[in-house]
């Protein structure tokens, strides 16, 4: 994939940008129309003038317009296609149809085409293809930033890097992989770069166009939103939520997304109102893509009342006509919030914003607050294993290792990573022995960065002031007062809706939610350093099991509170509820249970053991007490694979169990709390060491 010599320097004349204008947007709004000053000015820095561009704009103002007027200019005048960095699939789903609209042959490499690689890269090769189209974990890739991406940097005309706030560790959805652009940058200093993004303050524009360069023509717009009509209503819990919705989504105008905040609350919220007749579907990350892409389309057609989603569906969603979109509980920051409401109302005059609150959201800014900052203590644990140790360690082995959850260690690395510290292989994590030391300066201003986000989002949800103020200052966008249209300036929620459901509608939520169980999925991995290794096998393998509660459980909230609790028996009201979560469950089972063993416990044994036996009682069964524990409780702050290595270490079978001794027993495993399900796993294993058959795990609360 050599380039042509021309492809260097290939600049096109006015005329031509000029004609690209017309042809790109009559493909896409129609031959009536015609570019802002702005777009025209982006694309002329870019294709006439090679230099390098930043535009900030609201969602819908057109920015996709400039790269593909560019793009096509750049080709008229012979030079090579345009590259374009894009976060998500859907994105890229609606921008190949878009450049298609535009003249553009286009096509993508992700995750989801792996068998098609070949043929793009040949038809790229071949000089078919105006636009190429990939995500920032693509350029972390090894294998493909060896073969692919250095033949291809040589080759592009233009460079595009989509939802351009991913790039600067200041804005609210930092993907470090997006930081590798830096070194595309470095490497051809003449190629014409465009950043777009709807959700930059001043901070994190003026952190993207350092990264650009010097001679960045930076363009910024307002990012109001005047079609948008913002409420927020009075704190509800979850079951009232998700009554409100059912209640008023008949009255919200045309189609729309309602956000959940978990895979389990979208796929929750949407079984109970496709059961209370309204048309919806569940969207989020564990959907296959074709099914991600029949939901959107259906959603675009107006085919659905609405779509019940995570963030997932968010960035780059192409619906000018959405009438509304419902949040369930907070994002994390106002800017989040800005980025996924940004969806509605593109050609629409009016649209409504609904933002329920929920007991949770405090969680939730907590968690934004720090997360995404990186700790010198894991830091400092995750550069000396790999430097102490003789061959790459996967993630796996790194956490248990150094104790670091998963979730910040897979970040930690891919910062580590961009800053040169270590280096990915096809064998796992390797130390590169460059210097590296912790920037406590920085990282103390991205926190007290993050936390006033979270504290903006706070603000926001409890209605203090202008909610359309509180989002343009998170924005630092001065446009304006207050916007006299949102519930604060009203003083009232919109007509034909109300700020809490009726009784009747609270009454069928719970009823609902009430009959949905908490399924806890078995592990299928062994961890490292445990003394087991490799897949779980079949005649080792925990069952499929049941929690009574999950998280902030709207259903049973007092189970957090109880096994936060001193110990004590375990109250009536949760053996009752734990025998109808097993009445519903029986039709599962792989057999009816023969023999309750309560998880040995060395936080709340009374309560555990109170808990078997009295289901035991019920379901006329023995108890069996076949396990033992020593040792003090595992911290919870720590990996899973930390916690199951922790927890191997305590846990054995009972004095005077032996092999055999539970040949064929069919046990049912009680325990109070499962967080990383790794207890379970190990008392499995040990009793199907003893001849059990199966072992079916129940507990009272699923901790995420």
């Amino acid at each position: 994939m050599s380039p042509a010599a021309s492809d260097v320097a290939v600049r096109a004349t006015a005329a031509q940008l000029d004609a690209a204008a017309a042809r790109v947007l009559a493909g896409i709004a129609g031959p009536q129309a015609r570019p802002r000053a702005d777009q025209l000015a982006a694309a002329a820095a870019l294709a006439v003038d090679g230099r390098r561009a930043l535009v900030v704009q609201a969602t819908g103002w057109g920015k996709s317009a400039v790269y593909w007027m560019a793009a096509r200019a750049l080709r008229d005048a012979g030079g090579g296609p345009t590259l374009v960095v894009s976060p998500l699939l859907a994105l890229m789903r609606n921008q190949v149809e878009a450049a298609e609209r535009s003249g553009l042959r286009a096509a993508t490499i992700n995750s989801s085409n792996v068998d098609d690689w070949g043929d793009v890269l040949a038809d790229l090769a071949a000089d078919r293809l105006d636009v190429l189209l990939t995500s920032p974990e693509r350029l972390a890739n090894p294998r493909f930033a060896a073969e692919v991406l250095p033949g291809l940097i040589a080759r592009v005309g233009l460079l595009v890097i989509d939802e351009a706030h991913c790039i600067s560790s200041w804005g609210h959805d930092f993907r470090p992989d997006y930081r590798r652009i830096t070194t595309v940058l470095m490497s051809r200093p003449d190629l014409p770069v465009l950043a777009t993004t709807a959700t930059a303050n001043d901070r994190v524009t003026r952190d993207v166009a350092e990264q650009l360069g010097a001679q960045t023509l930076v363009l910024r717009g307002t990012l109001a939103r005047h079609s948008l009509h913002l409420t927020a209503l009075p704190q509800l819990g979850l079951i009232e939520a998700y009554a409100w919705v059912d209640q008023f989504l008949p009255a919200l105008q045309g189609s729309g997304i309602v956000y959940a905040s978990t895979v389990r609350s979208a796929s929750d919220l949407a079984r109970f109102l496709a059961a209370r007749g309204h048309e919806v579907r569940a969207y989020h990350g564990q959907l296959e893509t074709a099914e991600r892409a029949q939901i959107e389309d259906l959603l675009r057609e107006n085919r659905l009342k609405a779509v019940v989603a995570t963030s997932a569906l968010g960035m780059g969603y192409d619906k000018p006509d959405l009438g509304f979109v419902v949040h369930i509980g907070s994002p994390g920051s106002p800017v989040d919030y800005y980025q996924q409401v940004g969806r509605a109302g593109r050609a629409l005059d009016t649209a409504q914003v609904v933002l329920i609150p929920t007991p949770a959201d405090e969680g939730i800014w907590r968690y934004f607050a720090t997360a995404s900052v990186p700790r010198s203590e894991d830091a400092s644990a995750v550069l000396a294993a790999l430097g102490e140790s003789a061959e790459p360690l996967s993630v796996p082995r790194l956490a248990a290792i150094t104790g670091v959850r998963d979730s910040r260690l897979e970040l930690l690395l891919k910062v580590l990573a961009v800053d040169g510290a270590v280096e990915r292989s096809t064998g796992g994590w390797t130390a590169t022995g460059r210097p590296w030391s912790y920037d406590h300066e920085r990282y103390a201003a991205l926190a007290a960065a993050r936390e006033h986000e979270a504290s903006l989002m706070r603000e926001y949800a409890r209605s203090r002031r202008c909610l359309d103020a509180v989002l343009r200052e998170a924005l630092d966008d001065p446009s304006g007062a207050d916007c006299g249209r949102c519930s604060v300036c009203t003083g009232r929620v919109p007509a034909r809706l109300a700020a809490k459901p009726d009784a009747e509608h609270v009454a069928a939520a719970l009823a609902f939610m009430r009959g949905v169980d908490n399924e806890l999925t078995p592990r299928g991995m062994w961890a490292p350093g445990l003394p087991w290794t490799g897949r779980i096998t079949p005649t080792l393998a925990l069952q499929p099991g049941r929690a009574l509660a999950f998280a902030d459980d709207p259903v049973w909230p007092q189970a957090a509170p109880l096994v936060a609790a001193p110990d004590e028996a375990p109250p009536a009201w949760v053996v009752e509820a734990v025998v109808a979560v097993l009445g519903r469950w029986r039709s599962e089972w792989v057999a009816r249970p023969t023999v309750v063993v309560p998880v040995p416990s060395t936080r709340h044994p009374e309560r555990v053991r109170g808990l078997a036996e009295q289901v035991a009682g019920i379901g006329r069964l023995p108890v069996r007490e076949a396990l033992s524990i020593i040792g003090t409780p595992t911290a919870a702050d720590v990996s899973a694979k930390a916690r199951a290595a922790a927890q191997a270490g305590r846990l054995s079978v009972a004095e005077g169990i032996g092999p055999g001794d539970l040949d064929g027993e069919v046990v049912l495993l009680v325990d109070d709390t499962w967080r990383t399900g790794w207890t379970a796993t190990i008392c499995a294993a040990l009793l199907r060491g003893a001849g059990a058959r199966a072992v079916l795990p129940l507990v009272v609360h699923h901790q995420p």
